[in-house]
């Protein structure tokens, strides 16, 4: 039997990127969150989530992506950026690309409990800011979204399991 293999898009290709970034998080028991930004065609910063690690609410994924990718064009504007991220920024994130002046967002799966680019609240189409940033939703969301579901899974079973030894 010949397998016929589709050729991914270029925005599939990058959210892979960005999906191996969340893999190292969840590697390190943090919630698996990656990004990458990319200007003319190139990846040109990686991050991933290292809240615990680094014991900082500011290791997000996309702040520590934002951080290298402003070290790299020696500018704190990245206009000319998108970035791939496989979850839906939260508010301080969310912020921090609107203040970057990223052109454009690709995200693969929605977060209804804190999302800021339409789930909660939509930060990227505020009038009153005077930037705002496109977004494009769902690349590879079905992958983004069950990478999340198992890692919580485990860390629930993880948990109980943890419960139910230290009750003996």
């Amino acid at each position: 039997m010949i397998k016929i293999r589709r050729r991914l898009t270029e925005d599939e290709k990058f959210m892979r990127a960005a999906i191996k970034e969340a893999e190292k998080a969840g590697a390190i028991g943090e919630v698996p969150i990656g990004c990458v930004i990319v200007k003319d065609g190139k990846i040109i910063a990686r991050g991933y989530n290292k809240r615990k690690k680094e014991g900082n609410t500011l290791s997000h994924a996309e702040i520590k992506a934002i951080d290298k990718a402003c070290k790299k064009t020696g500018d704190w504007r990245l206009e000319g950026c998108s970035m791939y991220v496989t979850l839906e920024p939260c508010p301080m994130c969310a912020g921090a690309l609107v203040q970057a002046r990223i052109d454009r967002v690709y995200i693969g799966c929605m977060n209804p409990k804190a999302g800021c680019a339409g789930s909660v609240l939509d930060m990227f189409s505020v009038e009153g800011f005077n930037h705002q940033v496109e977004c494009v939703k769902g690349i590879l969301g079905d992958e983004c979204s069950e990478m999340l579901k198992n890692f919580f899974k485990d860390l629930r079973k993880r948990l109980k399991e943890e419960k139910k030894a230290s009750e003996i």
